[in-house]
C-alpha cells in the first residue's frame, strides 16, 4: 500500500480561505479529515504536518490559532513551526516608514521535512497543500535525488499554481466540498476540556 505524507502550508491555506467571507466557516476544519478525504484508498497516510507560526503580537488571535492547533493534534496532525519576523516598509504617499509582519520559514521547514523524510524512506507519495511556487527548488530536489518518491500538489481553493502543477508528478485541486466535509463540530471535548469554536470562524 502506497505511503503518503501531507505537508500542509498553514498560512497558505488559510489566506485562501480568509479571501472570502462566505469562507470563513472552513477555518475551523480538520486537517486530518482533508488529508484522508484527498488520498485515494489505495494509499495509506502515515504523516500529516502542519506548517505554520504564531502571531504573538496579538493576543486574541495567537489564542484562536494555538486553540486551533491543538484540535489539531488531536486528531493526529504534527505542527511544525516557524516564526514571524518584522520587515520595514515605506508608504508611497507619506514615505514614511513602518513594519510589518512576515512569516518565515514555513518554505525551508517544508524543503527540510520533505527531504528528510525522503531520505529516510518514510513515505512513497508526498502530497504538499500550498499554491506557493517557492516550494519548487524542494520539490526538483527531491525528483533529482529521490526519483522513486512522486510529489503532488493539493492547491487551495481558488488558487492557481501553475508553476508548481508543471513540476508535480500529479495535482488536485482543493474545492468547496472537500473543505465542507472536514467542518469540526462547534465544541469539542478534549482530555476532559471543552473547545469551542471561535466566534469569528462562523
Amino acid at each position: 500500500m502506497d505511503r503518503t505524507v501531507f505537508l500542509i502550508d498553514g498560512f497558505n491555506l488559510y489566506h485562501s480561505i480568509s479571501a472570502s467571507e462566505r469562507l470563513h466557516k472552513y477555518k475551523w476544519i480538520n486537517l486530518y479529515r482533508l488529508a484522508a478525504i484527498l488520498t485515494p484508498k489505495s494509499s495509506k497516510i502515515v504523516g500529516v504536518y502542519y506548517f505554520t507560526a504564531i502571531a504573538a503580537w496579538d493576543q486574541n488571535k495567537a489564542l484562536r490559532h494555538k486553540l486551533f492547533i491543538r484540535v489539531q493534534e488531536h486528531f493526529g496532525v504534527t505542527p511544525i513551526y516557524g516564526k514571524f519576523k518584522m520587515r520595514d516598509k515605506t508608504c508611497r504617499i507619506s514615505h514614511g516608514k513602518y513594519q510589518i509582519p512576515e512569516e518565515k520559514q514555513t518554505d525551508v521547514n517544508i524543503a527540510i521535512k520533505l527531504l528528510t523524510l525522503g531520505f529516510n524512506d518514510e513515505y512513497d507519495t508526498a502530497v504538499i497543500i500550498s499554491g506557493d511556487s517557492d516550494l519548487i527548488p524542494s520539490i526538483k530536489a527531491v525528483r533529482e535525488e529521490l526519483p522513486a518518491k512522486k510529489i503532488g500538489i493539493a492547491i487551495p481553493i481558488h488558487r492557481t499554481a501553475n508553476e508548481l502543477q508543471n513540476i508535480a508528478d500529479f495535482y488536485m485541486k482543493i474545492k468547496e466540498k472537500h473543505l465542507a466535509s472536514c467542518i469540526l463540530p462547534d465544541e469539542i471535548e478534549i482530555n476532559g476540556r471543552k473547545i469551542t469554536r471561535p466566534t469569528t470562524w462562523k
